[in-house]
């Protein structure tokens, strides 16, 4: 038997939440062809790995790379860590369908300048991608946020009916065209003032399709049970699945509630489908929301339009730099963006552990001083919290990141190594594999990731993307 590639050796983890086996996995084309002793077979290359770990690629299902995978298609940060396939769309900002008039509305701007989109289908989109042909697979969720900006000449106000019909209306086209579903990211200004009412109007645009409803809830903070009730009705009332992005308990005095979170998740999930992300680090990372500026944590500047000389230091020094009061030092620094240090450790364990979590980074690529979790969110879950703290096995940590995140997404034939999946696939060493980036240097590419195949061709190996990129986009329920 001739195959194109054979990896010997390896501790196959397949994404299913099984536990490691030996085998050896062989790719012809761009799917795997065979897994079991290959030995006497032929192949024009061999890989020996020695042992190490075989996944399928990391599924990043929480990004804000919509722009990013055309404008910079090698996507370092991405394939570095092992990452394969990334779901941009995500908290209600999507970079289609849409064509602004003037500067994006926060936090848009998170996606890149005016220039960056001009896509005003989500066909144009998906054809911008296929293009580019980016180093990652991508698929894509339609932004709340995007649809409203759209149609609305003020944001902080409810859409009229005329203004729902038509944001309906671009949601139906986008998901005809191959989107996920709709996002939302209704704790930013620009959404906030959308009743519940006019997101479940839009949400009934997904069953037809088979789409999901993810949302960045009304907030994170005391009224974060309200928030979930929120989301879950929405999604009951448009009869499709809903996923919380990065659920977390925000603030100092929030602290220890996820049990009750947990506890409201697990009994909702016994009739409606639900499920949720989170990124693995107890800071979070956005513009700077003036809503959650407060003595209580330290919350340090990455980025500020109006005082570019106080980024990269913590507010509570550039407060006192300017013999100003906290709130007003934040509000001479906008726009401006902000890592808050606004969750417990035990909280993130204890969501990250959770049956339903999939892990996504949440990284924004355009921060000029990102948060670690752009470069380093996989290689985290497996070297630090599956090896050293021993959250889950590493059967249960591959899992959270390939299939479980495949199937809540309809990612057909991606996130399991079997025979006739795609050969998205990473190698690693499961004994040294951990994140190096870190608050302070936040750029910085993960150790123990060794090869990362994407549809069956090599596109990152010994610390370097290959020339060649091979990167799809992937419509809903694609073949």
């Amino acid at each position: 038997m001739q195959f194109d590639t054979v990896f010997r050796n390896v501790q196959v983890v397949d994404g299913s939440g099984s536990e490691p086996y030996n085998a050896d996995v062989a790719i012809t084309g761009d799917r795997i062809a065979a897994i079991g002793d290959l030995a006497r077979c032929e192949s024009a290359e061999i890989i020996d790995g020695q042992g190490k770990a075989l996944a399928p690629g990391f599924i990043d299902v929480h990004t804000h790379d919509d722009t990013n995978v055309i404008r910079y298609p090698d996507c370092l940060p991405k394939i570095s860590q092992g990452v394969t396939s990334v779901i941009v769309g995500n908290c209600g900002i999507s970079a289609s369908p849409t064509i602004l008039a003037g500067d994006p509305p926060d936090p848009m701007n998170l996606l890149g300048k005016q220039q960056d989109f001009k896509y005003p289908t989500f066909a144009s989109y998906a054809e911008a991608v296929m293009a580019a042909q980016p180093a990652v697979n991508v698929a894509a969720l339609v932004g709340h946020t995007t649809l409203r900006n759209n149609e609305m000449d003020d944001l902080f106000r409810a859409a009229s009916s005329e203004e729902i019909a038509a944001m309906k209306a671009k949601l139906h086209d986008a998901m005809a065209q191959g989107a996920l579903g709709l996002s939302s990211g209704l704790a930013y200004a620009s959404a906030k003032q959308a009743p519940t009412e006019e997101v479940m109007a839009l949400a009934e645009e997904l069953a037809e399709f088979d789409g999901i409803y993810t949302t960045h809830m009304r907030t994170e903070f005391e009224q974060i049970l309200d928030a979930m009730e929120e989301a879950f009705t929405t999604g009951k009332h448009g009869k499709v699945p809903v996923v919380i992005s990065h659920l977390k308990c925000a603030g100092a005095g929030n602290w220890g509630r996820t049990a009750e979170v947990l506890n409201l998740m697990e009994k909702t999930a016994k009739h409606q489908d639900v499920a949720c992300d989170c990124y693995p680090y107890s800071a979070s990372s956005s513009t700077l929301d003036l809503k959650q500026v407060t003595d209580e944590i330290d919350i340090f500047i990455t980025w500020s339009e109006s005082h570019p000389q106080h980024a990269g230091k913590m507010l509570k020094q550039i407060a006192d730099d300017m013999n100003l009061p906290l709130m007003e030092a934040a509000e001479q620094l906008q726009p401006a963006g902000a890592v808050y240090h606004c969750m417990d450790e035990a909280d993130v364990e204890r969501v990250l552990k959770y049956r339903l979590t999939m892990v996504g980074s949440d990284g924004l690529p355009n921060d000029p001083h990102p948060h670690p979790r752009l470069w380093g969110s996989f290689p985290r879950v497996l070297g630090y919290y599956s090896r050293e703290r021993q959250l889950f096995s590493l059967g249960q940590a591959i899992h959270k990141m390939t299939g479980m995140s495949a199937k809540r997404y309809c990612l057909k034939d991606r996130g399991e190594i079997r025979e006739g999946a795609y050969a998205d696939i990473v190698m690693f060493d499961p004994n040294t594999i951990i994140d190096v980036a870190s608050f302070e240097n936040p750029i910085a590419a993960a150790k123990g990731i060794d090869v990362v195949m994407v549809n069956g061709c090599i596109s990152y190996q010994d610390g370097q993307v290959s020339n060649n990129r091979h990167g799809r986009f992937l419509h809903r329920h694609q073949d």
